[in-house]
């Protein structure tokens, strides 16, 4: 019975926090931390002040905890079962909330059920069509961002960062992994890996139970899905992006339109539309800003190219060099940037295609620009950087790049 209880788990936006003037988060971190209180979820997930420029300090983690802690203990919101009940604002937003989730889970039963849906890539594009308008809107100032696009401070203080060595992490994760497989029993570990690998051939047995069975024998992760992956072979995502929304909804046509027909002199000089590769190396699996900048790029006229999920940097050098691209848009967020972007820029030089320029988009701390540049980046844009204003940076560096 306890398995068929509906629990909810909720995080507070990663998207809403912003690098400028990020004290501004624990704000924003609060307002939806509340909200989710007052929807009555049962888990909840508090993001740090800086996670829109690096992974979380300990001193910005403890603020992001203590935000729980204050909400739980101090407020006291959490003794009423129901604390909206009766105000005709929050009843009508609920209705209103609820008949739109209605039409979308008659469209999808329509379709045959959300496993047709995920499949046919309808629910992510329904996504980034929403995250496109969203940026959009931020973009052109139609939508206040505190600190970003409205009020912004005349002059950033740095903030502390937690510093990452990449090359560090790997190293020790490397080792780890070696004495494990040293001290395990690697004929027990086989044979719970046939197994499983036996299972999903057979359809007989419950895969959950036989991969916790693996793991135990201390089984890496790895080999486990490479078991499965004999049989079932390996996702590929699906990398349709949407197209039309973004420009539809910025609202600033002027300069959109301005931006456009650079675009279109520069197609004219080219030869061809300036192509860009909107890339994600290593383990971040987190794409949908990468979708929104391959979305906005491709309205204003560039010839655009998604690299799959989890790419190596050789991966990526091919498939840029095979597409006969202008330039690699490396999408960062997971503080590997300072390993994976100067790998990229290596790959092409490696495979002759060192007139492919490389720009970087996403949390990268500030103190980190000089370092990208320094390996031959040529443009950094981090978050609440208007997309049209990168836009026109990488076509000058096109431009520039094509010229020599």
């Amino acid at each position: 019975p306890k398995s068929l209880m509906l629990r909810t788990h909720c995080q507070t936006s990663g998207w809403s926090l912003t690098e400028q003037d990020p004290y501004n988060n624990v704000v924003r971190t609060t307002i939806e931390a509340m909200a989710a209180v007052f929807g009555g979820t049962q888990s909840l997930h508090t993001n740090a002040l800086d996670e829109a420029i690096a992974l979380p300090t300990e001193f910005s983690a403890r603020i992001a905890r203590n935000t729980q802690l204050i909400i739980q203990e101090e407020t006291h919101i959490t003794n009423v079962i129901d604390p909206w009940a009766g105000s005709y604002m929050m009843e009508k937003l609920t209705q209103d909330m609820a008949d739109a989730a209605w039409k979308i889970i008659e469209e999808v039963e329509a379709m045959g059920g959300m496993t047709a849906a995920v499949d046919s890539g309808w629910a992510k594009l329904k996504i980034e069509a929403a995250a496109a308008e969203k940026q959009a809107r931020i973009d052109s100032g139609k939508e206040v961002i505190v600190g970003v696009n409205k009020y912004k401070l005349a002059k950033e203080d740095p903030v502390d960062i937690l510093e990452v060595d990449n090359v560090k992490v790997r190293e020790n994760q490397i080792a780890r992994l070696n004495a494990i497989k040293a001290k395990r029993d690697q004929a027990q570990v086989q044979q719970a890996l046939d197994a499983l690998t036996s299972a999903a051939e057979s359809g007989q047995g419950n895969l959950l139970d036989l991969s916790i069975q693996a793991i135990r024998a201390r089984a890496t992760v790895g080999e486990v899905s490479d078991a499965l992956e004999k049989i079932f072979g390996r996702h590929r995502a699906d990398t349709q992006k949407v197209t039309g929304v973004y420009a539809a909804a910025y609202d600033s046509a002027e300069g959109w339109e301005k931006l456009k027909g650079e675009i279109d002199q520069a197609a004219e000089q080219l030869g061809r539309r300036p192509r860009v590769m909107i890339a994600k190396l290593g383990q971040d699996g987190h794409d949908r800003g990468a979708k929104v900048v391959a979305t906005a790029f491709a309205d204003l006229g560039f010839d655009v190219d998604m690299g799959p999920l989890f790419q190596t940097p050789e991966e990526c050098a091919r498939q840029a060099i095979e597409n006969d691209v202008h330039a690699v848009g490396v999408s960062t967020l997971a503080a590997g940037h300072k390993t994976l972007v100067p790998a990229i820029i290596e790959e092409l030089k490696k495979q002759g295609a060192d007139d492919i320029i490389v720009f970087v988009g996403g949390v990268v701390p500030a103190q980190d620009y000089d370092f990208l540049y320094g390996a031959g980046v040529k443009g950094v844009y981090g978050p609440g950087t208007p997309i049209p204003a990168s836009a026109k940076d990488v076509l000058e560096q096109i431009k520039k790049a094509q010229a020599q």
